[in-house]
């Protein structure tokens, strides 16, 4: 254990705060998914209905989950176009990353494509979404507390600063050892972009194929919402060696807290766009969709171009493209950014990504859009350091790798 002098400040209230946070998150999640598909689909107030557990566990929910898992495994253990060193660490060691997530987004692609050609019902999935997000809070939680088991026997120099407090529920929550590995293997790294982003625009897919089915065809504004969210998806993959700087990669240990917003949260929240205009259809011209489709495109050139710019100066300070810029330095000897992005905006990176947020949910409609709220937290629970996408009901707290 590391000595008391060497923890981080306890975060979120201390361990009351955090074990408060672990049983509030999933409630809220299920309580949207249940508002979602209700007729007056109201974020506040009581749920339309208490879910028993014949609704909730599902054998074949289990099976399906723990199947996309193992493929996405699979996927990541495959050869990839390029490993990468991440930053760093106390012992003056680097740890080695394989950079194939696109690559696991498109063989995932083909994969579903052949399945559905072959008769493979994916619209069902809209059908079971409520065991799904159940079934993926209950892995996040034995997943983590194996984790904790694990990190008892890492040496200090492998443990978290944030999740090294002394207290068994706080350091399950925020997670004791920094990259657990078996082999070259990283739990964290591989449940930060792909079976959560992945999973995310696959039950996009199901969802449209599901109005398809209702309807006829997709929707003008499914379509958008399915373009929009697959293009940050996408992007996130392609730049995953991005994350590789970020704060849950670099500081923050693997616990329940993140597994739980990899897994759980992002796809089953971030779906929420999908998910509502599957139950309450709206109307969407060409005009306004172009103009929606301009909003989207400003907000991915500011968060593409922040992040890009963040990411250059986290790996090299001296890379020409960032050599010039202005910075001031921090208590902790680190530099900031306060020219070139950062010098018109203080958080371009979240702006791009509020405004990206704000396009998603205006196909859903604008009564919808101001009665639901574009709510946010600067710091979202399950995932505090990525940034955080407004959602048409809770902030989603999203992002992607290239998103630090």
């Amino acid at each position: 254990m590391a000595p008391q002098g060497s923890r981080a400040p306890l975060e979120f209230g201390g361990p009351l705060g955090a074990a408060a946070l672990m049983l509030l998150l999933p409630a809220t999640m299920v309580h949207l998914l249940l508002v979602a598909r209700s007729g007056p689909a109201r974020l506040l107030g009581p749920p339309p209905y208490l879910p028993g557990l014949e609704a909730l566990w599902s054998p074949r929910a289990l099976l399906l989950w723990l199947t996309w898992l193992g493929l996405q495994a699979a996927l990541y253990l495959l050869p990839a176009r390029k490993v990468a060193e991440g930053q760093e660490l106390k012992d003056k060691s680097t740890l080695r990353y394989p950079i194939n997530g696109f690559q696991a987004l498109v063989l995932t692609a083909l994969l579903v494509t052949l399945g559905v050609l072959a008769g493979l019902p994916l619209e069902e999935l809209a059908e079971m979404l409520l065991p799904l997000a159940f079934v993926a809070t209950l892995t996040a939680f034995i997943f983590s507390l194996l984790l904790y088991l694990k990190a008892l026997l890492a040496p200090t120099s492998a443990l978290a600063p944030g999740g090294n407090s002394g207290n068994p529920i706080y350091d399950f929550i925020l997670g004791r050892e920094l990259n657990p590995r078996i082999g070259s293997f990283d739990f964290k790294y591989f449940c930060e972009l792909r079976p959560g982003l992945i999973g995310w625009v696959l039950i996009n897919l199901a969802l449209l194929m599901k109005e398809a089915e209702l309807r006829g065809s997709p929707s003008l504004a499914m379509w958008l919402v399915n373009g929009f969210q697959l293009l940050y998806v996408g992007d996130a993959l392609w730049q995953e060696e991005a994350i590789l700087t970020t704060m849950d990669i670099t500081h923050d240990g693997f616990g329940f807290m993140l597994a739980f917003g990899d897994l759980a949260w992002v796809p089953f929240t971030y779906s929420l766009q999908a998910q509502f205009l599957l139950y309450h259809p709206q109307p969407l011209g060409w005009p306004m969709a172009s103009v929606i489709c301009l909003i989207n495109a400003v907000g991915f050139y500011i968060f593409r171009g922040a992040n890009t710019q963040k990411n250059t100066f986290r790996k090299n300070p001296s890379d020409p493209r960032v050599a010039d810029l202005e910075t001031i330095p921090t208590a902790t000897g680190r530099q900031l950014l306060v020219s070139g992005w950062w010098g018109m905006v203080r958080h371009p990176n979240y702006l791009g990504d509020l405004i990206m947020a704000l396009a998603w949910s205006l196909p859903c409609g604008v009564e919808a859009f101001v009665a639901w709220g574009l709510a946010e937290w600067s710091q979202h629970p399950p995932h505090r350091h990525v940034p955080p996408a407004a959602l048409l009901l809770p902030p989603l707290l999203h992002g992607a790798a290239g998103a630090p």
